[in-house]
């Protein structure tokens, strides 16, 4: 199964003229030469990751015409001559570690999830990845267990899924190898999905052919380049997906290399990934899929993706020769390793799924191309079986799919195999056929190889690049030259002007010389009766040195020198002359010195006094130093004193402590034996209350109608006033009231009726109305409407939710805040309406709203739609961030029992959605409730008398103590 390459008799024309097609198809391997293992002496052979490249061989020195590829392969048809391989059972697992079979075929398994039709049917496969094994059920009592690379449940990511099967061999390609990833599967088991997937939407459902083009443009240099055809086997017909005139595209085969090319496709260099998800959407247009019983949109062809992949084995930019260097590499052995390319190419097949007729329904043009399916679907099975069993004929002739497969499977490329298979046992033969498959292509090992060659084209243009330098070198260095000889010239002039004029001043030196000469001889004449002035000093000094008792052998030597020194005194008045000058300049120095050494020791007089204070004071800080140390030394150990007593009262704590929480275990088993039964008592009341608040609702919506409806101002107020004793008589007892109603009932009409006749758009205008009364029973219609989910996207598209949000900001009657508080907090009990309240400022106009009211019904609303926003975790920083966290509590201080009750299943809420969020992974750091101090108030509130609070707190304590949220460090410090 071998990859693209140029048509041998338009390679005369290539080598003029070389196309980005040419530089492709001359750089791919021959596969079909790894099914003989007959490798020429250019190839680079590894078996697998880690991919380590043997040494160059050398080149002669003489240069080929043509490009000549690295690897070159003999082929004898379809006999093929492969180095046997150890035989495996089907069912067993693989003897052999990874790392000792690495080329290997990788095959991992996935499966898709249950579909609707499947619900008759039990499961015949259960996963177990953690050790790469799938048991496939025969019958109820027996299975049978399967090993793969990997194993995928249905909640497999399409991220975990391209790095496991598709990214080691991206990562190969991108070293200069042939790689492919291929999906094999029964029919709507998701390989397009996995394989082919764009994620138009969602760009975490992309697939591997997407996530592999995008890793492999983060990859490379711009010197590099990339180039995809995408073709389609439809009906034993290769099809361009990119070129959809293009059809019965031939395979074209190399007598001498072996490689296979399609003459005519369409190769597109890709410029990034947004280019590429452009031709991958025109190619999804093109391919033909249809809908059948088993898969709304199954395709109809086999898609190959082929990515071809050029990277220079040393950039252009790092090498640079000298004119010396130039000609001995183009000569020397040494040249082959700098000019080279690596040409590697990834096949990305998404293979159509086999299905059978009496399942899936097909007929007409559907049963041909299922015919055609079958066959090349059954030629790729029977190579493999041949590969798996090791025999000497590989029939890889009778289709164009395993002719294209031949270097996937055997060959030269690295080999990664993705089965989908479904869960339901209606398919059970199927997902057997299929597991079967990955099992056999399991055993097959490939002869990975590296694809290089060397780069002519771009040793020519460098060559051509560097004679251009060298040239301008040249040019430069001879403008160079003539300046330099231009600039001798003129300095050569200048020193003749200078040495004629330095000949005069000499004379002129000359004759001031003599002048000089015979003043000197006057100086030496005055010197030498000076000297002999000093004759006599010396001899008065020798009397003196006699006369101080020096002694007897230091005054002869002292009478030698100083008889030498007058000897050599008369010889000649040169040395005297110098040794003049040398004794004024010693005296000079001597005087220089004095007076230096006199400021030297004033100076150190000085800092000795200084440093003598400095004494002084540094020994007095150090006696207080000592005495303050002491002093600390005391207290630290009256404190260490107090702290081991200290320990020791908190050791005593702890046993207290423990001995409390193992009674308080005891009481939270009886109370939860007592939580079963008041709990079937609560289920009673809540149908009983709902049942009475239905009725309330009813009986408020007539007197409602009342004022709505046209009547006479006098038969209004009789009517509101025979409700309104209807309502009072009405709270008092359930059965009276559904008496009431059962005899009304035939005169006055329901909430819903009264919201089709007047309209819902009217109603939410009535809250902006100027009449209180108005916007009070409008606000309580909007109340009771949103307690319906099949009503609150209404009121919210009418504009409800901005009306009620403008109530609460606008009015101060009690009442209607009252109502307003209630239907926001009927909205608040969606997700969606959760979005929209907090988008739009309502938890900041809720909170204000409790802050300037004391009605304690408002507050409860308020507290109940805070408690229902808090059971959304993806407000939950919004909602302590603006302060809603410490409004609750606040209410809560009002002591109202129904508030407090609000308050605590608010914090159980926001408790169990993020304990939500900590069981998917995604928790992490303290919980905001107890960064909001809400803590202190949940254990201070532990022993309340309501039994549905205090479970609601018990449930907010045992949730934060389970996500290690709270320890003993908290308890303590609440």
């Amino acid at each position: 199964m071998a990859s693209s390459s140029s048509n041998q008799r338009s390679l005369a024309a290539k080598e003029k003229q070389p196309s980005a097609r040419a530089t492709l198809t001359s750089s791919s391997s021959s596969s079909s030469s790894s099914w003989n293992h007959s490798t020429s002496m250019q190839s680079k052979s590894v078996n697998g990751p880690p991919l380590q490249t043997s040494n160059r061989p050398k080149v002669p020195a003489k240069r080929s015409v043509t490009p000549n590829p690295r690897d070159h392969f003999n082929v004898d048809n379809d006999l093929i001559v492969r180095a046997k391989s150890p035989k495996r059972s089907y069912s067993n697992h693989s003897s052999k570690p990874h790392d000792q079979e690495p080329g290997r075929v990788r095959v991992s398994v996935r499966l898709r999830p249950r579909h609707v039709e499947d619900a008759d049917y039990a499961d015949c496969v259960e996963l177990q990845p953690e050790m790469k094994k799938l048991k496939l059920r025969k019958n109820n009592w027996s299975s049978e267990s399967f090993k793969f690379d990997e194993v995928f449940s249905e909640t497999a990511s399409q991220k975990r899924v391209y790095q496991v099967v598709a990214k080691p061999v991206v990562e190969t390609v991108l070293s200069g190898f042939n790689g492919t990833v291929m999906a094999y599967g029964q029919t709507g088991t998701g390989k397009t999905y996995t394989v082919g997937n764009l994620g138009k939407n969602d760009a975490s459902e992309r697939g591997i052919m997407v996530r592999a083009l995008e890793d492999i443009m983060a990859n490379i240099s711009t010197n590099d380049a990339v180039e995809v055809t995408y073709l389609q086997l439809y009906m034993e017909s290769i099809h361009d997906l990119l070129s959809p005139n293009k059809v019965n595209i031939p395979i074209v085969e190399d007598s001498k290399t072996g490689e296979v090319s399609f003459p005519g496709a369409e190769l597109v260099k890709v410029r990034d990934l947004d280019h590429f998800m452009e031709l991958l959407q025109k190619a999804e247009l093109n391919r033909h899929a249809a809908n059948t019983k088993m898969n709304t949109n199954s395709s109809r062809s086999h898609a190959i993706l082929m990515i071809y992949v050029r990277k220079p084995a040393i950039g252009v930019a790092d090498v640079h020769f000298s004119s010396h260097e130039l000609s001995k590499s183009v000569a020397g052995p040494g040249f082959a390793g700098v000019y080279t390319v690596r040409k590697s190419k990834l096949l990305i097949v998404d293979l159509a799924g086999s299905e059978r007729i009496d399942k899936s329904g097909s007929e007409g043009q559907l049963l041909e191309e299922a015919k055609f399916i079958n066959l090349s679907l059954t030629s790729l099975g029977k190579c493999i079986n041949a590969l798996a069993e090791n025999s000497l004929h590989i029939p890889t002739r009778e289709s164009k799919l395993t002719r294209i497969l031949r270097d996937s499977f055997g060959g030269s490329a690295r080999t990664s195999l993705i089965i989908t298979i479904g869960p339901s046992e209606r398919y059970h033969t199927e997902t057997t056929s299929t597991i079967m498959f990955g099992q056999r292509a399991m055993k097959i090992v490939n002869m990975v190889k590296l694809k290089e060659e060397f780069d002519y084209e771009s040793l020519s243009k460098k060559l051509e690049i560097q004679v251009d330098n060298l040239t301008r070198e040249i040019d430069r260095q001879q403008k160079l030259r003539d300046n330099y000889i231009n600039q001798m010239e003129k300095k050569l002039k200048e020193c003749q002007l200078s040495f004629a004029e330095a000949e005069k001043s000499l004379v002129s030196r000359s004759e001031i010389l003599e002048k000089e000469n015979s003043c000197l001889e006057k100086e030496i004449k005055s010197i030498l009766s000076e000297l002999s002035d000093q004759k006599n000093f010396n001899k008065l000094l020798s009397d003196e040195v006699s006369r101080l008792e020096f002694s007897l052998e230091q005054c002869k030597l002292h009478q030698l020198e100083s008889t030498r020194y007058q000897n050599k005194l008369l010889d000649t008045t040169q040395p005297y002359e110098l040794r003049i000058t040398e004794l004024e300049k010693q005296l000079e120095d001597e005087c220089a010195h004095r007076q230096r050494a006199k400021q030297d020791a004033e100076s150190l007089k000085m800092l000795l006094s200084d440093q003598n204070s400095v004494q002084r004071k540094g020994e007095d800080d150090i006696s207080k130093v000592r005495e303050q140390l002491e002093e600390n030394d005391q207290k630290k150990q009256t404190e260490i004193n107090e702290l081991q007593t200290k320990l020791a009262a908190i050791l005593q704590s702890s046993e207290m402590t423990k001995n409390e929480l193992e009674s308080l275990r005891e009481n939270y088993n009886t109370l939860s034996l007592e939580k079963e039964k008041v709990f079937g008592e609560l289920d009673a009341v809540k149908q009983r209350l709902s049942i009475e608040a239905k009725h309330r609702a009813m009986l408020e919506n007539e007197l409602r109608m009342l004022k709505v409806l046209p009547e006479s101002m006098a038969d209004v107020e009789d009517k509101k006033l025979h409700m309104q004793q209807r309502l009072s008589r009405g709270s008092s007892s359930f059965r009276t009231t559904m008496g009431l109603h059962r005899s009304i009932s035939g005169q006055r009409v329901t909430i819903a009726e009264f919201c089709e006749e007047v309209g819902l758009e009217k109603i939410v205008s009535l809250l902006s109305s100027e009449d209180v009364e108005l916007q009070m029973q409008a606000a309580k219609v909007v109340a009771n409407l949103a307690a319906e989910d099949a009503d609150q996207e209404k009121i919210v598209n009418e504009g409800g939710l901005d009306s009620l949000l403008m109530l609460l900001q606008s009015s101060e009657s009690i009442p209607i805040l009252r109502a307003a508080s209630g239907a926001i907090a009927n909205l608040a009990m969606n997700e969606t309406n959760q979005g929209l309240i907090m988008s739009k400022g309502g938890a900041e106009v809720l909170k204000i709203t409790a802050t300037r009211t004391d009605d304690l019904p408002t507050l409860r609303m308020i507290a109940g739609a805070f408690a229902n926003l808090c059971g959304n975790v993806k407000l939950h920083r919004v909602l302590q961030r603006e302060g809603c966290i410490k409004a609750l509590l606040g209410m809560a201080e009002s002591g109202n029992t129904e508030i407090i009750a609000q308050v605590a299943r608010g914090f159980a809420n926001f408790v169990k959605s993020e304990t939500r969020q900590v069981n998917q992974g995604h928790g992490k750091g303290p919980s905001l409730l107890i960064k909001a101090d809400a803590l202190i108030w949940l254990i201070n509130n532990t022993n309340i008398s309501s039994d549905s609070t205090r479970r609601h707190i018990e449930l907010a304590l045992c949730h934060l103590a389970q996500n290690g949220y709270v320890n003993d460090v908290n308890i303590r410090q609440s």
